[in-house]
């Protein structure tokens, strides 16, 4: 399941390496990939309840950003 995201006010394109390498580490992610230039989440899922633990590393790693 492909899911895409938009990231609204992700600071930096070292905050965007860092939120890719550990969504990639999710058990059940299939592909990630995070744009800072178009400030997008592009990930491949093995089934839904991955998405939450998506989610949850994403307000981890990144508080003041939303994602929409």
């Amino acid at each position: 399941m492909k899911k895409t995201y938009l990231l609204d006010e992700i600071d930096c394109a070292n905050c965007a390496a860092k939120l890719e390498k550990a969504i990639a580490a999710i058990e059940g992610v299939d592909t990630c990939a995070v744009n800072f230039f178009a400030q997008k989440l592009i990930v491949d899922v093995q089934n839904e309840g991955v998405l939450k633990e998506v989610l949850a590393v994403c307000k981890k790693l990144e508080p003041d950003m939303d994602v929409k």
